[in-house]
């Protein structure tokens, strides 16, 4: 009878402590993680067709497609595992290689609007509507896990669960950050001193 008690209030004490909600979360961060991992390998993948039609007209400049696959490399090279959502060293160096590719697409991006027949390549046009969608995907993945992350360290900071988080070893876990902030924070210089073009005729 004894045994059953004792069984009995570690299993109330357990449940009243956040033990079963850190478990919850826990494996939600998980499989909001991976999905986040699975937009970016699906944009990785995009890259090299990306590439590919880019590299089909005569003169694009070279050290802009150089840097979309250097960035490609570094940010496929990394190994991403479930592990690195406790690993913030390891994330934030993911983050960094993830932001470089977004960096150097964007670059791609806006040098191809300078090459008329490259916009009007059925090819690159789909590549380019394909990419867009899937940094859309990217980014609600990414808010996803950014909730998720926030309610499990929520817990973990909270009395008394976070009691039960010092006693099992449940940590905060590291969350997305915005990589410019100094330069987002600044706010945009103005000059009216110079008069504007005048519009053509």
């Amino acid at each position: 009878m004894k045994r059953l008690l004792a069984i009995l209030f570690t299993a109330l004490a357990l449940t009243g402590c956040g033990y079963n909600d850190f478990q919850r979360l826990d494996e939600q961060s998980k499989a909001a993680w991976s999905e986040v991992l699975n937009q970016y390998q699906r944009r990785a993948d995009l890259v090299p067709n990306i590439v590919a039609t880019v590299k089909g007209e005569a003169n694009f400049e070279q050290e802009t497609l150089t840097k979309v696959i250097e960035a490609r490399a570094k940010a496929t090279s990394i190994q991403a595992t479930p592990e690195l959502i406790n690993d913030p060293a390891a994330f934030a160096k993911f983050q960094q290689a993830q932001g470089e590719l977004s960096g150097a697409l964007s670059r791609l991006m806006v040098v191809s609007e300078r090459y008329p027949q490259l916009q009007a390549n059925q090819g690159f046009r789909d590549l380019r509507v394909t990419l867009e969608g899937t940094e859309n995907r990217i980014t609600v993945a990414r808010n996803q896990y950014i909730q998720t992350v926030q309610a499990y360290n929520v817990l973990a900071r909270s009395f008394p669960t976070n009691l039960t988080a010092k006693v099992f070893s449940y940590a905060p876990k590291p969350n997305f950050t915005v990589q410019n902030e100094a330069q987002i924070s600044a706010p945009p210089s103005v000059d009216f001193s110079k008069p504007a073009p005048a519009p053509a005729r």
